[in-house]
């Protein structure tokens, strides 16, 4: 089994305040904690963009088909400007937003790059840092080298000499292994470029798209200079002249069709009325033994105490009475944002039914049972599964520390319930 790496420090951890000294240290999950500032205000600012994409310290995150680029399992491999300028061309970011969208033209392919942030932190590097007035710092992008259309010989190439390297794209969720801080650089990238690459078509008027904002907004430009000869087509024009493209709601006022999609989803550490026990459930998908908590998405218009009580009513048949947030968690598959809570049973609500089937089995387990799973039994779903001492027994087996599921856990039987079980 891998070694799980450590999780994130909380921002600020050290500081003593009264919100520390009434509800404890925050808890900062895999995923979370970039060492990046995203300096979101700059986006729109292709000067910095431009400067900052061509600069000798940036650091290009690659992904092809959402696989980032990695030397192995447990570091990531980061690309120059050098390096990716085949793809991305001398300046990308040349002109304004308002000069590419007057400029669109749907028969080109742009390539995806999205800028990540500034890590500020100081570097052992003796080379200049980068800076733009008062900000300095080491830029991040991330860029989508998946091959496609005008850019696939450029994208193939490229991929092609990373791979020469010995360098490869990690497929899969091995990214819970690499070090905290490049995990949350991962998860950003790939949730980025994911949204990007789903969305190239507008939700308001189905007409193609245009990423701008250094890549966390899609317009959908009024003209295109696309040359399409299909009669009556939708944004049909000549090579001289751009088509005038037919109205849509996404351009008057703000729209969240425009933004990038993060979908709220609530995962919960079920205690029996009494504190005794642990609410756990499996679905067939799992390994022999392992369990984890239950989860659902939150539905429009509910609270996520609302969502908590639901999603645990619908699969386990269990009623929760009071439900507390504990921790959140981002979750690039694809975009999910993870609401750790802990909720408890009411005394005549504890019997298990499997009301949607969505579990293959809801069990209630004794702290003990879990603290000692905790301690022995945690692990990915790959690997407890690809390995056959796993099935052996009838032991507890539980996500690893890298997974919100494990970090509820943890809180229910050493802060949430205390030695003897009792809610503190």
């Amino acid at each position: 089994m891998s070694q799980q790496p450590d999780l994130p420090e909380a921002a600020h951890a050290n500081l003593d305040s009264m919100l520390t000294r009434k509800f404890g240290r925050e808890v900062t999950n895999y995923f979370a904690g970039s060492p990046l500032n995203r300096f979101a205000w700059l986006r729109t600012d292709n000067k910095f963009l431009s400067d900052a994409v061509r600069h000798p310290s940036t650091a290009f995150v690659l992904l092809n088909s959402l696989s980032p680029l990695a030397h192995d399992t447990t570091k990531l491999a980061y690309s120059s400007y050098t390096d990716v300028r085949g793809v991305i061309g001398e300046d990308p970011y040349a002109q304004t937003e308002d000069e590419l969208v007057q400029s669109y033209d749907s028969a080109k392919t742009i390539p995806q790059l999205v800028f990540l942030g500034l890590d500020e932190r100081k570097s052992s590097d003796s080379s200049p840092p980068f800076t733009y007035n008062s900000y300095t710092g080491r830029p991040f992008f991330a860029l989508d080298v998946t091959p496609k259309g005008t850019i696939a010989s450029a994208c193939e190439s490229l991929i092609s000499s990373k791979k020469s390297a010995g360098l490869t794209f990690m497929g899969g969720r091995t990214h819970v292994s690499f070090p905290a801080h490049e995990g949350a650089i991962v998860a950003q990238s790939r949730s980025m470029i994911d949204w990007n690459s789903r969305s190239p078509f507008c939700a308001g008027c189905g007409q193609p798209t245009l990423s701008i904002n250094a890549g966390y907004k899609r317009t959908c430009p009024p003209a295109d200079m696309a040359s399409l000869t299909q009669s009556g087509a939708i944004g049909s024009t000549t090579a001289e002249t751009p088509h005038k493209r037919a109205d849509c709601a996404t351009r008057h006022g703000i729209s969240n069709l425009a933004f990038p999609r993060t979908d709220p989803t609530v995962i919960m550490a079920c205690i029996s009325s009494d504190s005794t026990r642990i609410l756990l459930g499996r679905q067939t998908r799992f390994p022999p033994n392992w369990y984890s908590c239950l989860a659902g998405f939150v539905e429009p218009a509910e609270s996520v105490e609302e969502a908590v009580r639901r999603e645990v009513l619908e699969e386990s048949g269990v009623r929760l009475g009071r439900v507390v947030i504990h921790s959140t968690q981002p979750w690039p598959y694809p975009n999910s944002l993870m609401i750790g809570a802990v909720g408890q049973a009411i005394p005549d609500g504890e019997e298990i039914m499997l009301n949607d089937k969505e579990l293959e089995k809801a069990q209630w387990f004794s702290v003990e049972e879990v603290r000692e799973a905790l301690r022995t039994g945690t692990g990915r779903l790959d690997e407890l599964d690809n390995n056959p001492e796993n099935v052996k027994g009838t032991r507890l087996r539980l996500p690893p520390k890298t997974a919100i599921a494990n970090q509820l856990l943890e809180a229910v039987c050493g802060g949430f319930a205390g030695r003897e079980g009792a809610l503190l």
